[in-house]
């Protein structure tokens, strides 16, 4: 194992663990999100589960701040590896036992799980091992190479984040600001608030035709040439073929229920990860 790497670990593993806690010790979304995740169906109530990722958030704190303190047992990397070890276990259950659920792992978003979950959770065993083996302060690594250290960092920031929030989603709108959204036209009226836009759709027979396949309440959504598209999440498919999509509609950013009874929508279904359309339909 590179020494850089697992002297930093302690630092890298905190950094990850810290902010994922966090948001579910506190965050406001972890009772609203806790319902979705497959740990709800494990527990068999959504309280329970929200009582649980709480408690998990508090538990990714106190490993945080042992990582970062000074060195002097292997225990903290110790238990971050076993809380890696048991976060895979849990997402293979997820997995095969309500593949359209959230895992829980943040609060940011409640979309079905992914393999950026089982990387994440791969990286907090390897990370933890890697700490618990550290011959020095992770500041001493830091300070002796940081150029290596920021990449370290910055590499555990990228695999910790959202990267539809981040960057795949803003990307996917500039490309339909400059290519156009094929539903775009002239002479758009003014925009309604979302909540009337969510209403009309949810009573279109756009919607029926693939509620089936969305897990989530509506997770984004933007104008662009007088249109508002609406981003949901999903599952398209069953069984072991069954994977993560985003569930994304378009309608004239005018309509409501007061102006039209039947609004003209446009459907697309991409697979979560690849970004790959699954299903398009007017």
């Amino acid at each position: 194992m590179n020494a850089l790497v697992r002297d930093l670990a302690p630092l890298v593993l905190a950094g990850v663990l810290g902010p994922a806690g966090a948001g579910k010790l506190f965050g406001r979304g972890t009772a609203r999100q806790a319902p979705r995740t497959a740990l709800a169906r494990l527990l068999r109530d959504g309280g329970r589960a929200a009582l649980a990722l709480r408690a998990l958030g508090a538990l990714e704190l106190l490993l945080a701040a042992a990582l970062l303190a000074p060195p002097g047992t292997p225990l903290p990397g110790a238990a971050a590896a076993l809380l890696g070890a048991g976060f895979l276990g849990y997402l293979g259950y997820a997995r095969a036992a309500a593949p359209g659920s959230s895992c829980g792992c943040t609060t940011h978003h409640d979309t079905p799980l992914t393999w950026r979950a089982f990387a994440r959770a791969a990286a907090v065993l390897a990370g933890g091992v890697a700490a618990a083996l550290a011959q020095q302060p992770w500041w001493t690594a830091a300070a002796r190479r940081p150029a290596a250290a920021l990449c370290l960092v910055l590499a555990a920031a990228a695999l910790s984040a959202d990267p539809d929030r981040r960057w795949r989603m803003p990307l996917r709108r500039l490309r339909l600001r400059i290519t156009g959204h094929p539903l775009a036209a002239t002479g758009a009226r003014t925009a309604v608030p979302v909540a009337a836009t969510v209403e009309l759709l949810e009573r279109s027979r756009a919607w029926q035709s693939v509620s089936r396949v969305v897990r989530s309440a509506l997770l984004d959504h933007w104008d662009d040439g007088g249109w508002r598209i609406l981003q949901f999440a999903g599952v398209y498919g069953g069984g072991p073929a069954a994977r993560p999509v985003l569930v994304l509609f378009a309608m004239d950013a005018g309509a409501s229920l007061d102006t039209v009874r039947e609004p003209a929508v446009r459907v697309s279904v991409i697979d979560a990860d690849s970004g790959a359309p699954v299903m398009a339909t007017a």
